[in-house]
């Protein structure tokens, strides 16, 4: 026969062990397609990533198509968040597999899809969060891969 724990039984107010002050928080890694009309405002796309990614993450870089890559909203939206910006052809965008395909985009730009092949494309991993548009900004979110 076992004897009874000593000392009286637990109340349920007993604190539970959380995580260390100094413990890491492993943060996902992820990359940020967007895409835009020209003349985006930087606050406007900063504003857009931070509502889709959260504080839970961490961007590496802003990807999108070469023609909006040089705008000055996307150069500054990715020096506010302090990322670089990624830039595909319309051709190398076009090759990419994505869940949303636009005929519309298609016929503006060359390719079907911008912010998600973008992410796919510059994350070489899994697409986390597909075609999301925020105030006229298109994001999309892929975990950030093992590079080539």
């Amino acid at each position: 026969m076992t004897s009874p724990p000593a000392g009286p039984p637990p109340s349920g107010d007993e604190p539970v062990p959380g995580p260390r002050a100094d413990a890491a928080v492993e943060r996902t890694t992820v990359v940020v397609g967007i895409g835009i009309r020209p003349g985006a405002d930087a606050e406007k796309i900063t504003r857009a990533v931070e509502s889709v990614v959260g504080d839970t993450v961490t961007v590496t870089c802003l990807a999108t198509i070469d023609r909006r890559a040089s705008d000055p909203g996307v150069r500054a939206a990715a020096a506010a968040l302090g990322v670089p910006v990624v830039a595909f052809s319309a051709a190398q965008l076009a090759e990419v597999g994505t869940p949303h395909r636009s005929p519309r985009t298609a016929r503006a730009v060359g390719t079907p899809s911008v912010a998600e092949a973008a992410a796919l494309l510059a994350g070489r991993g899994e697409l986390l969060c597909g075609r999301t548009v925020v105030d006229g900004v298109v994001i999309a979110v892929a975990t950030a891969g093992a590079p080539n």
